[in-house]
């Protein structure tokens, strides 16, 4: 927004001095500090000698008043003028000017705006400005959270003195009509009863140029509104093409320009349609990632374009189009660069808990409002942005489902824009759709109509990703509109007299729960709340990036836990693994969702590092939006984009000449044609190509769901488990898919023979060590009780917190382990050839195993398939090792053979593990005592 006369910046040294007793304003200030910025990030006050474990630690971390002063220097021409004072992201402010108190905000979303008109006469005056970052109206959520952005104090983003002539205009907002190529300009003429209104629009951010014709329009104080034509030839607004329009009011009274306005303005229209979102009538698919304004770098979101052109940019060039703000909402600059990259935005009321009426006990009004009206202030300060295309009541809310659909009622008619839903993941177990939302948001539509791939195990069952086995038919589409519809299914065993326990951000909390009568079938898009959450091992290397306020002493307890344990030496290659199975997971997440016809998007739970809630290390980029080296932008794509090739296949593992088949498809979310366009499939191994094929297919435009073809032929014939990738592309395009498969040779026996295959640690089996023989144990998995139970998957979120809300909920605890460490040129692997980390030929071989214990045996001891533990228990785990016990060799696999052999894999796993104990490779370098070995297997 630009006003003609002009503005003051206010930027620059303040005087300055913390409050946190609150005694009051003192002079003399007895400190300076540059603004806009925080205490924190200037380094102000006593330094925070603590470590957070569950989050980053701000190291001067402040919680009270902060007092802020300077003079200004008011030049005769503006002395008589209407005059603002900006403050554009902070927290409770108080503003006195020359001693007068002139008032207190607490918008934590919106900028303060005071009208200090009258107080700024020619001259020099002192503004005095109070920051409270305590006594909010509400806790605020990732607005004021440890957890994400800290609970800073000061003020960010522009800070300025506006001067206004006697009339000026307040409050515009725009609403684009794509139908006949208008805005609809609605907008307030302070401090006149007449005016003229040029207004004119030009083109930015375009490939093509356009001018819309200059046009006048007489309006009346107060409210009014007119229509301005942009044209027939008008340029559209949308993820493809976001073109955008700088629309310039100017105001003149008696011939004479009184104020100026501008902004950005696209001319689209985003709808829901059915169960699907579209923009400008074209189908769109929500690729979104949830965002916290997680800024390790100061504590604070960004106030400028540039850098959120940076950080938006990031993400879409891992396929995201949209951006869901968790209980929080970035400043304007966000919007703008959204507008530029075209990206659709979702901010949320900062408010995770329970919205009452007055028929609740703990019903606070206060409260309540405050966040009612926080919700107008965001519409009023940010909806124009043609990337402002929903809002969210909050996260996870619960209570009087009455009251939410009131407020949304009322912001509906208020501003009929942006898409409305009545929050994230509402009710959880019990989830409604209420009347006046326009898309539903959440994980599931009871107990076990799930629609995301994992879940924490105090909200089981489980996802597919986590379970297995695994192929890639899984959809969601029966889960969303059931084929046959029962009655009330299992989710009221979760109610007990009308209350249910659930998940409350970092805690378990009990609440009402009305289950629904029969089942719920949307009739509107439904977005997947979350999904993924795939975490992987810490990098230490990421400590030293901690250059600003913000200290990664999490990190630091992390890593003196791994080497106090002795394991420092493999924290890359923990790193490294389970960072490539969480890859692998979220490939599978993504594409279930992208198999999904009745899904209209998804939101990711992430695709960067969330810093905080126990420290959950969950993206594929760190959490300053840096690679970790797993995968590339181009790679992610490949499954997360808007164009999507899906093989259907039911799994990995295939016997030599066994029949494939493979169902082929296409999600196409791009506005062009593809027409007559071929697919070219190959399976290879290395470079040797084993098959291929072709065909040809059309699409039409955006939302199309395209089976193209069925792929079917016979695996080759192998000698020995061969690792192949079936390649899949649309010719002249950047679409292409690929999969591995694994074949293995037919007739593979389990050859016991020459071995001795003990259960447990007998006389005889001692006996056999001491005298110099091989032995081989197999423990029954029920009778150990130094071990932990086998899991393919990677731990959800992170350990901590969720092994604490389990146990507060009476629930199983997760199992909290992160996929294998394989010494994959062991030579145990010969006829078994694996990567470093977990693979899908490992799935069914892990799901029946355990992993022993071995914390303070020598470091020799590592490991030929060692389970990588969580960063609170580091557990040094073995799933199969080898040692030296007196003169004989000693080989443990914690694995149920019989189970494992029902499956190719495995029976091919036992082949190449008991062929290694025939080999003359087979002489163990570490040595354990046979006392330590007993304790070990008991």
């Amino acid at each position: 927004m630009i006003f003609l006369i002009a503005t003051i910046n206010l930027e620059g040294i303040w005087e300055f001095q913390l409050d946190g007793e609150k005694q009051g304003f003192q002079k003399p200030l007895n400190d300076t500090i540059a603004l806009p910025g925080t205490t924190s990030y200037a380094r102000k006050g006593k330094r925070n000698q603590a470590a957070h474990e569950g989050s980053l630690t701000d190291e001067y971390e402040f919680e009270g008043w902060a007092w802020f002063s300077r003079t200004v220097d008011i030049p005769e021409e503006h002395a008589s003028s209407n005059v603002m004072l900006y403050l554009e992201r902070t927290r409770v402010t108080t503003v006195w000017i020359d001693g007068v108190e002139l008032g207190t905000q607490n918008s934590l979303c919106a900028p303060h705006l005071y009208n200090v008109t009258g107080h700024l006469t020619k001259g020099v005056h002192t503004i005095t400005i109070r920051v409270d970052n305590t006594n909010y109206p509400t806790k605020g959520g990732h607005m004021t959270s440890r957890d994400t952005q800290t609970n800073w104090n000061g003020i960010t983003g522009r800070m300025e003195l506006q001067f206004y002539g006697a009339a000026y205009l307040d409050d515009v907002r725009t609403f684009p009509n794509i139908a006949d190529r208008s805005v609809t300009v609605k907008a307030k003429l302070i401090g006149a009863s007449e005016g003229v209104l040029s207004v004119s629009a030009a083109s930015v951010n375009s490939t093509s140029q356009h001018e819309a014709a200059m046009r006048t329009y007489p309006v009346s104080g107060g409210e009014f509104e007119f229509i301005y034509p942009l044209g027939e030839d008008a340029l559209l607004w949308s993820e493809w093409a976001p073109n955008l329009y700088e629309l310039k009011l100017e105001l003149k009274q008696a011939d004479a320009v009184t104020d100026v306005h501008e902004s950005l303005l696209g001319l689209r229209q985003f709808k829901a349609e059915g169960g699907d979102f579209t923009i400008n009538g074209a189908k769109t698919f929500l690729r979104g990632k949830h965002d916290g304004l997680i800024f390790p770098l100061t504590g604070f979101a960004p106030t400028t374009v540039e850098e959120w052109l940076e950080v938006l940019g990031t993400a879409k060039s891992f396929g995201i189009n949209h951006y869901r703000f968790h209980t929080c909402c970035p400043p304007e600059t966000a919007f703008e660069a959204a507008d530029r990259l075209g990206i659709y935005m979702e901010p949320e009321l900062p408010f995770w808990g329970t919205v009452t009426d007055e028929t609740y006990e703990n019903h606070n009004e206060t409260e309540q409002q405050y966040l009612i009206q926080e919700g107008y202030r965001m519409l009023q300060a940010f909806a124009n942005h043609p990337s402002f295309v929903m809002i969210s009541l909050g996260n996870e809310l619960w209570g009087s489902k009455e009251r939410i659909d009131d407020i949304l009622k009322g912001y509906k008619a208020y501003d009929n824009r942006p898409l409305y839903t009545q929050g994230s993941n509402n009710f959880q177990f019990v989830p409604v759709i209420l009347e006046h939302e326009d898309f539903y948001c959440g994980v599931r539509f009871s107990r076990d109509r799930l629609i995301r791939g994992s879940y924490a195990m105090c909200d089981a069952p489980l996802g597919h990703v986590q379970t297995g086995p695994q192929g890639t038919m899984k959809d969601y589409d029966d889960a969303i509109i059931p084929q046959s519809l029962n009655s009330v299914d299992s989710v009221n065993k979760e109610t007990d007299g009308g209350t249910i326990q659930i998940q409350y951000g970092t805690e378990a909390k009990t609440v009402k729960a009305d289950a629904a009568e029969g089942e719920l079938v949307p009739h509107i898009p439904v977005v997947s709340h979350e999904i993924g959450q795939f975490q992987t091992y810490p990098d230490f290397n990421e400590i030293t990036k901690y250059t600003g306020p913000l200290k990664a002493r999490n990190f630091e307890m992390f890593k003196q836990r791994l080497e106090e344990k002795g394991l420092d030496h493999l924290a890359e290659k923990y790193h490294i693994s389970s960072g490539h199975l969480a890859v692998e997971s979220y490939k599978e997440e993504l594409e279930a969702a992208f198999r999904s016809k009745h899904l209209a998007g998804f939101q990711l739970l992430d695709l960067q590092d969330f810093s905080g809630q126990g420290t959950a290390l969950v993206g594929v980029l760190d959490a300053f939006m840096d690679s970790k080296g797993l995968i590339s932008a181009e790679e992610w794509r490949t499954f997360c984009s808007d164009a999507v090739l899906l093989a259907r296949f039911p799994k990995y593992n295939y016997l030599a000449e066994e029949r494939f088949e493979a169902s082929v498809q296409l999600r196409y979310l791009r506005p062009e044609s593809l027409s007559g366009f071929k697919l070219q499939w190959e399976l290879k191994a290395g470079d040797s190509p084993l098959a291929s094929g072709e065909a040809i297919a059309s699409v039409s435009g955006s939302g199309e769901f395209l089976d193209i073809c069925q792929i079917e032929f016979s695996m080759p014939s192998v000698s020995s488990m061969t690792k192949t990738s079936l390649h899949l592309r649309i010719a002249g395009t950047d679409i292409r898919k690929s999969y591995d498969l694994w074949i293995y040779p037919n007739h593979i026996e389990v050859d016991k023979s020459g071995v001795s295959l003990f259960e447990e640690l007998t006389d005889e089996a001692a006996a056999l060590l001491e005298q110099g023989e091989r032995v081989v144990i197999m423990p029954k998995l029920n009778q150990l009780q130094n071990t932990i139970e086998g899991t393919y998957c990677v731990d959800f979120w992170c350990y901590p917190m969720f092994r604490s809300i389990s146990e507060s909920m009476n629930k199983p605890v997760p199992v909290g382990t992160m996929g294998l460490l394989i010494d994959h040129e062991h030579p145990l692997f010969k006829h078994f050839p694996s990567e470093m980390h977990s693979t899908e030929p490992w799935r069914q071989i892990v799901e029946n195993s355990r992993s022993i214990i071995l914390d303070g045996t020598d470091k020799e001891l590592q490991p030929m398939v060692q389970t990588i533990d969580n960063f609170e228990r580091n557990h040094k785990l073995g799933m199969v090792f080898e040692c030296r016990v007196g003169n004989g060799s000693l080989l443990v696999c914690v694995l149920d053979a019989e189970q494992a052999g029902e499956t190719v894999e495995g029976r091919q796993f036992l082949h190449s593990m008991f062929h290694y104990v025939r080999s003359d490779d087979f002489h163990p370098q570490a040595n354990l005592e046979l006392s330590k070995v007993r304790e070990l297997l008991a």
